[in-house]
């Protein structure tokens, strides 16, 4: 059987600019795509070649659900999280939850819309 790949995750935030350039910082990724969404709205796909966040927004306030309420967290894996953690920090966020047990090093944060993000190193 052939193995998969997650290719995109969707997610609904108030500003896309934002979170878009939070992305590029964090996970040294770029933008993709940007264009109008088939919904209404617009969209921007953040990422690499492979994979990538669609980081949509349909021009309205955005609706904050409550914490695992459809979504429990976006997993990233980043390189140096010490410099990824500075990137949440100086975008205004707070990191918390920090970790470390087997297969690696984490602490999570919330976004400006509420979307919690685990960061995880495995070096």
């Amino acid at each position: 059987m052939a193995t998969g790949f997650l290719e995109h995750v969707n997610i609904t935030v108030s500003e896309i600019d934002r979170t878009a350039a939070l992305l590029e910082q964090l996970m040294g990724w770029h933008i993709r795509w940007r264009g109008p969404s088939q919904m209404g709205g617009e969209t921007i796909h953040v990422g690499s070649a492979r994979d990538y966040i669609a980081v949509y927004t349909r021009g309205a306030p955005v609706e904050r659900f409550a914490k695992g309420m459809p979504l429990n967290h976006v997993g990233l894996v980043v390189e140096d999280l010490i410099a990824a953690e500075t990137v949440v920090t100086e975008a205004g966020l707070v990191p918390f939850n920090h970790a470390d047990y087997e297969p690696g090093r984490r602490f999570y944060f919330f976004d400006w819309d509420g979307i919690e993000f685990e960061v995880v190193s495995y070096s």
